[in-house]
């Protein structure tokens, strides 16, 4: 982490017990970020917060050790709990975020003994349900996955010491809330446990949330100069449609793009997107909505780990992914919500490194940019195309379908070129329905 970007706040001045310290200073954590400065010593005193703060400046970490801390001290191991009643539970919207808590879940606890699960759909389904079933200190996961177990008795929420909500505000965009308030009612009451909840904003909605749910919450907002991260560097690309390719190319071959995201509106531009840049010598992947969920985890792995230097993706990869040195994003299409500009370039320039924002300004979507230039409360600098940056590209080559299908296929008349080249379908000799006048017997003329 840069030390701008960090507090004077030390880990080592935290009243953490033994065993998170020690977590901490193998995840190599010195100086606590602002949002861990403000809120991590309210949750150690098991005092309600609802933080917010800009994307990647910490917060996963700071619920995690106040979560684990306040376990440790009630000692879960040894309360009477049943062994399918989680201590804590722990809501994130998306698939990609509950897998990356449950990642930093286990580097900082891992000196703890808790024993932690997550949960979420479109994958494993049996082991997920056997681990919870099993026993867990605490529970990671998504709305529609943990109300499934629920529903079925595979865990019971009696004994719940804490509950995190995170990305709140996300919860409201995919209409969870309803799922959220079903798993709050069925915990102890608030005044019975430790709650936080964390949101990229706290708006009127989010807010009656925390007061509904929580016991006389801290707010605690980390203001800022910009919402966008202060070492983005952004810049925006007036250019034709049709140009859009080959300038993506002109300027992947003309930078250090190390680990760069490529963010379209639609699926299907994303797919041609990653075509022209696997035929044009770049290994990129393709993360959608549709992809499922053991290819994305796998995807993602390779993309942290070098071995695809572009992830090309939809809005599903804008939140709740932590991925470290991201050095540019790159806004292919301009997005239609202004709020998703700030969550696409957010993917860079964070935990204080830096990074660069480029957003190609289009026919299709040039009128978003007035309402993202408000709404991030300044200009974003304008280049023009220079012509050397535009690429000859080399056409895409189509991937074959590789759906499979259980209908057969359907039985085609045979064909045969006319003689103008022309394909003809081939048809049988119909039968003769009638008879010569030498069949027809007499009187029937």
């Amino acid at each position: 982490m840069s030390d701008q970007h960090l507090s004077d706040t030390p880990f080592s001045s935290l009243d953490l017990p033994t065993a998170l310290q020690r977590g901490v200073q193998d995840a190599g954590f010195r100086l606590c970020t602002p949002i861990q400065a403000e809120t991590l010593p309210l949750g150690l005193q098991g005092i309600d917060v609802a933080g917010q703060a800009q994307t990647g400046t910490g917060k996963t970490a700071a619920f995690l050790l106040a979560t684990m801390a306040q376990l440790l001290r009630r000692g879960p191991a040894h309360s009477a709990k049943k062994p399918n009643q989680p201590a804590a539970l722990i809501v994130a919207p998306t698939r990609e975020l509950a897998v990356q808590i449950h990642k930093d879940a286990r580097a900082l606890g891992k000196h703890t003994g808790l024993k932690c699960g997550v949960v979420y759909g479109g994958a494993g389904y049996t082991s997920q349900r056997a681990e919870v079933g099993a026993g867990v200190d605490i529970l990671i996961g998504t709305p529609g996955r943990l109300i499934d177990y629920y529903k079925q008795r595979v865990f019971d929420l009696r004994a719940i010491q804490v509950v995190v909500l995170d990305e709140a505000d996300r919860m409201f965009d995919l209409g969870f809330i309803k799922d959220i308030r079903f798993l709050l009612r069925r915990m102890p009451k608030p005044s019975k446990r430790l709650g936080m909840l964390f949101s990229a904003t706290l708006s009127f909605r989010v807010t009656e949330l925390a007061y509904e749910h929580m016991n006389n919450p801290q707010l605690v907002t980390i203001e800022t100069d910009s919402l966008t991260a202060n070492k983005v560097t952004e810049v925006a690309y007036y250019t034709a449609n049709d140009e859009k390719i080959s300038l993506l190319i002109g300027l992947l071959k003309s930078m250090d793009a190390a680990r760069t995201m490529v963010f379209a509106n639609t699926k299907r531009t994303a797919e041609e997107v990653r075509a022209h840049l696997e035929s044009n010598g770049f290994k990129a992947g393709l993360l959608s909505g549709d992809v499922p969920q053991a290819k994305r985890l796998h995807l993602l792995e390779q993309f942290q780990q070098n071995a695809i230097s572009i992830l090309v993706t939809t809005d599903v990869a804008a939140r709740g992914l932590h991925i470290a040195e991201v050095s540019h994003v790159i806004n292919f299409d301009l997005p239609q919500d202004r709020e998703d500009y700030v969550h696409r370039i957010g993917r860079t320039a964070r935990a204080g490194a830096s990074g660069d924002a480029i957003s190609f300004v289009c026919e299709q979507y040039a009128f978003s940019l007035p309402d993202i230039e408000e709404y991030v409360g300044h200009k974003i600098a304008a280049e023009s195309v220079d012509p050397q940056l535009l690429a000859e590209v080399t056409p895409a080559v189509a991937r074959k379908n590789t759906r499979h299908t259980t209908s057969r296929p359907r039985k085609r008349s045979p064909q045969t070129k006319s003689a103008q080249g022309k394909t003809d379908v081939v048809r049988k000799p119909r039968r003769r329905t009638t008879r010569s006048k030498s069949e027809r017997p007499k009187g029937e003329e």
